[in-house]
């Protein structure tokens, strides 16, 4: 009798993106890289096709949230840890690129000085030790990433390896924000003090107020975007995405099937905090300024209201939920800028009770709107 020899039944490949989807990344990729250069540079100021610089820097700006927003999916949506505490990794990438952009500005300051302004207004002789690889463009590179990878490898290694979850993990993370935040208000510390960073005036060598590079730096930001987009589905649909949900969904299982959760938290953690660094980064030198507000509590809990608004667990739905809750911010703040805390309140409450899955499950919903009004009318 011959023997049969098992067969090893190989699992599919994950497939990186749906035919639907690959038409959204294609459709965004021709808006960022063609429309909006040709809108804001070609098209004449009188035209109702043409992008002001108030436009593309808003654009900018909300893109370089949502990669923020997209982090926090990974890591709340996919892995179930919800982090209070985001805004100090976007801060430290922005002041990692902001401490290059000030030695950029050289003598061009006020006091005509090689060091910033405030160390000469505070009399500061020379630069402190961690101002030593500022001048060079790589290095700033380097740190961006390593920074926040650093900060958040530690303080995830310690506090997963004690277990703490849920809303003590929260609570925790918080506290890291406001700590660092009191820090970088510290004049002595060389960080600018409440004041931050401002008054760039070049990258490389470019200036920086010029329409050739607000557009460049959008390029720029949009394609980061779209390649975190990209990588992201991919990377929920290995092996390792499916370890991350199995651990949000039932952690002790997946223990005892033999995985290791630190290892698969840790790791999304420092890619999570890898990315708002790098969002950060690409902030700074198209919003002209970096300040500890941007470690504050509130901006760290605002990064969570994204994902639940848009929808978490989505991947698209964080991406939505930054523009949609920024752009109307950009708005309230305009015409009612009292209120718009209140509104921001409401609207988090609001996707609470009744959006569970946010805006984009809203979509999802056989009807849409009509269906979900449908469906209260009837319970």
């Amino acid at each position: 009798m011959t023997a049969v020899m098992p067969i090893a039944l190989v699992p599919p490949r994950p497939r990186l993106l749906s035919p639907k989807a690959w038409t959204g990344v294609f459709a965004a990729l021709v808006a960022v890289t063609i429309l909006v250069p040709l809108m804001h540079l070609a098209a004449p100021p009188g035209s109702a096709f043409h992008l002001g610089d108030y436009a593309v820097g808003l654009v900018a700006k909300i893109m370089c949230y949502a990669i923020a927003a997209l982090a926090m999916d990974l890591i709340w949506g996919y892995t179930g840890i919800l982090s209070l505490g985001h805004g100090v990794f976007f801060a430290l990438g922005g002041y990692a690129m902001g401490m290059y952009l000030m030695r950029q500005i050289g003598r061009d300051g006020n006091y005509q000085s090689e060091l910033p302004d405030f160390m000469v207004f505070l009399d500061w002789k020379e630069l402190p030790w961690h101002w030593a690889l500022s001048d060079s463009f790589v290095a700033t590179l380097f740190l961006v990433v390593a920074v926040p990878g650093l900060l958040a490898f530690v303080f995830g290694y310690f506090a997963f390896r004690s277990r703490i979850k849920g809303v003590y993990f929260s609570i925790i993370t918080q506290a890291m924000t406001f700590a660092a935040m009191l820090l970088f208000f510290r004049n002595e510390t060389g960080f600018g003090g409440n004041n931050g960073f401002t008054d760039f005036k070049r990258i490389l060598g470019m200036p920086l107020n010029t329409p050739s590079m607000r557009v460049t730096l959008f390029v720029l930001t949009g394609l980061v975007l779209i390649g975190f987009f990209v990588f992201a589905r991919w990377l929920v649909h290995t092996k390792f995405g499916r370890v991350l949900q199995a651990v949000r969904d039932a952690e002790s299982r997946v223990m005892f099937c033999g995985y290791e959760p630190l290892h698969y938290k840790l790791a999304i953690w420092t890619l999570s905090a890898v990315m708002c660094g790098i969002a950060g980064a690409l902030y700074v030198p198209q919003v002209g300024i970096i300040n500890p507000g941007e470690m504050s509590p509130a901006a760290s809990i605002e990064i969570a209201i994204w994902a639940a608004v848009g929808g978490r667990g989505t991947l698209i739905g964080p991406i939505v939920g930054a523009f949609f809750v920024n752009g109307a911010k950009s708005a309230f703040t305009q015409f009612f800028p009292e209120y718009w805390l209140y509104v921001l309140g409401a609207l988090f409450v609001a996707v609470t009770l009744f959006l569970p899955n946010g805006l984009v499950g809203l979509l999802r919903r056989p009807g849409g709107i009509a269906g979900l009004v449908r469906g209260k009318r009837k319970a």
